[in-house]
């Protein structure tokens, strides 16, 4: 058992009859046409792979691609994992339409690392062929005139394609695995077995993994690659044999990933997209076209961020909606094809998975700033959507953090300074009518679960709350504002919601109206009454009052006659409670109900 080490791939590319499984023949000594079909009629019509040795001994995966316009879906599959190309073109033939498409799709797909092969160089001189693909491809790409048969050329097209490998980058080599499935298969005595071109890090022998967008869960009885039983894959061409699916569970366009890994799958993407300059015309929103991601392939809808549409030659950020769940992630390259079967555009994946939203809602600034990728403008920007969950970040600079607004709670969550303000005035709020768990502590602080633990964990490490066992209190012996806040405090505790105008509280407390309002002003100050309307709550009893609303309207829209039944008072102290939550972020008025707020969810 042994450890192949990471494999660099190779696709075919190139019109149908222009030898490119000759070539392969030719270079490795297999036939990659392995259907009876394809053996009849003397053409490739699905996926054919081969393991080839370079002359320094160097082995790498290559991938033979059909070359029929009714197969570019399948060549399409093919080149989606590949990290260069060996573009064929016949002497006697040239350049043909789907020499064209093809190198289209590899351009869309960013393999611009090739060499090319002028194959049936013993039929006719190669120059014109050469000169037409020079014009196709541009310069910088090695051209080799061959003959498949006669081996003519083989020599000096292995040594072009190791300068290709040694000069090239993996274009896959990154990140958690992925192995998009192109052919599954039972194997008596073994059971389900999957080939495909795996991205990323390496699978192991043994480890447990997940197969999307179904969510079955597999173990990896063993690894193969090129032939040869091992203990991890590191990429390229690989066989896995899975224990717990069968062969209908992991079908062509499935993807299997480590289960201990966050992929999800996902019906939407945000991308940018190009537009091919020979398109029939402009991209616009509700355009229906097929989507390919890896050996995926389903409908997907174009809705158009800003403008009204993508011409052709041109660039613009959309969002791809898809009619089946797709396992992407930023940087992936997808290639979009129309109903008539001609490949019209690309994409590269920016945003996964993105919110649904269209042309106005200000996603094209914010696609724009994931794509210059300026490291303070995406801090500040995943800050902000991170919200009241805050975000893990371990390795930020913490300058870098504070000039964007941010904060650290712990050694890695980080949260923006105003939601943890908020937050902590919330908690204190919470705390001024006496002790609470540290569960019910951190609830009132209205983060996330995570975010609120470490806030009130922040707390007691700065003095700010003490913790006696599992509760926790303000720092400090209770001290009231003075024997006139002290009274208020104990009259708008004692009424709870429904508490007096302000004019019966200045008469309740027999003091001077202006004397009243300097202290009412201190006590929310200090968190420990909430001035609603032309009314004062007090502040333990006016948050358990948002948390009920809260709770409620998690669930649907309420008017004023159900929060008032909700909080069990009357109208005049419902809508002074309604206007606090307005107020406080947490809900709008829509008509005449309350809405909670996206924020607040």
């Amino acid at each position: 058992m042994s450890e192949v080490s990471t494999t660099f791939v190779i696709g075919t590319a190139g019109h149908i009859d222009h030898g490119k499984t000759a070539l392969v023949r030719a270079l490795t000594g297999r036939d990659t046409d392995r259907l009876p079909e394809e053996k009849a009629r003397g053409i490739s019509i699905e996926l054919g792979f081969a393991p080839l040795t370079l002359p320094s001994g160097r082995l790498v995966s290559l991938v033979d691609v059909p070359g029929h316009e009714r197969f570019v879906r399948h060549m399409v599959a093919g080149a989606s994992g590949i990290d260069g190309y060996v573009l064929c073109v016949a002497a006697d033939d040239g350049v043909m339409p789907q020499t064209r498409e093809h190198v289209a799709v590899l351009d869309l797909l960013g393999v611009d690392a090739g060499v090319v092969a002028i194959t049936k160089a013993d039929r006719m001189d190669p120059i014109l062929a050469v000169e037409e693909t020079r014009e196709l491809v541009g310069e910088g790409h090695e051209i080799v005139p061959v003959c498949a048969p006669s081996g003519l050329g083989i020599d000096e097209l292995l040594a072009a394609i190791e300068r290709l490998v040694d000069g090239a980058a993996r274009r896959h080599g990154g990140g958690p695995p992925r192995l998009f499935v192109d052919r599954s298969f039972s194997v008596p005595g073994a059971g389900t077995v999957v080939t495909g071109t795996l991205w990323g890090h390496g699978l192991t022998r043994g480890e447990r993994v997940r197969v999307l967008p179904s969510g079955r869960d597999a173990r990896i009885r063993s690894v193969e690659q090129h032939d040869h039983d091992v203990e991890v894959a590191g990429s390229g061409r690989v066989a896995l044999n899975l224990a717990g699916v069968e062969r209908d569970d992991v079908g062509r366009g499935t993807c299997v990933v480590r289960a201990s890994d966050p992929w999800m799958a996902t019906e939407r993407i945000d991308v940018e997209l190009r537009v091919l300059p020979d398109a029939p015309g402009p991209l616009r929103t509700r355009r229906r076209l097929q989507l390919f991601l890896g050996t995926s392939e389903c409908a997907a809808t174009v809705v158009v961020l800003e403008g009204r549409e993508i011409a052709p030659g041109a660039t613009g950020f959309a969002q791809l909606r898809t009619e089946r769940p797709i396992v992407a992630a930023p940087g992936d390259r997808v290639v979009l094809r129309s109903a008539e079967r001609a490949t019209i555009a690309g994409a590269l994946v920016l945003d996964v998975p993105p919110a649904r939203h269209g042309r106005g809602s200000g996603a094209a600034e914010r696609l724009r700033v994931v794509q210059r990728g300026e490291p303070k403008a995406l801090l500040a920007l995943r800050l902000a959507e991170a919200g009241p969950e805050g975000i893990v970040l371990d390795d930020v600079d913490d300058d870098l953090l504070r000039d964007v607004g941010g904060m650290r709670l712990d050694a890695k969550r980080c949260i923006t300074i105003d939601t943890a303000a908020r937050a902590t005035d919330a908690v204190l709020a919470a705390l001024a009518g006496g002790s609470l768990t540290l569960a019910g502590a951190a609830a009132a602080s209205g983060l996330g679960e995570a975010a609120a633990a470490a806030l009130v964990a922040l707390l007691i490490t700065d003095g700010r709350v003490e913790r006696d066992g599992v509760r926790v209190a303000v720092s400090g012996p209770a001290q009231g504002d003075s024997p006139l806040g002290d009274l208020l405090c104990q009259i708008l505790e004692a009424a709870g919601l429904q508490p007096p105008s302000t004019r019966d509280l200045v008469e309740q407390a027999g003091a001077d109206p202006d004397e009243v309002g300097a202290t009412l002003a201190r006590l929310r100050e200090a968190g420990r009454v909430v001035g609603a309307g032309d009314l004062w709550f007090d502040a333990a009893a006016a948050d358990a009052a948002t948390r009920r609303a809260v709770a409620a309207l998690s669930e649907r829209a309420l008017g004023i006659g159900a929060l008032r039944d909700l909080w069990g008072v009357g109208r005049r102290h419902a809508l002074a409670l309604a206007a606090h939550l307005d107020a406080s972020g947490l809900t709008r008025r829509v008509g005449d109900e309350r809405v909670l707020r996206r924020s607040a969810r």
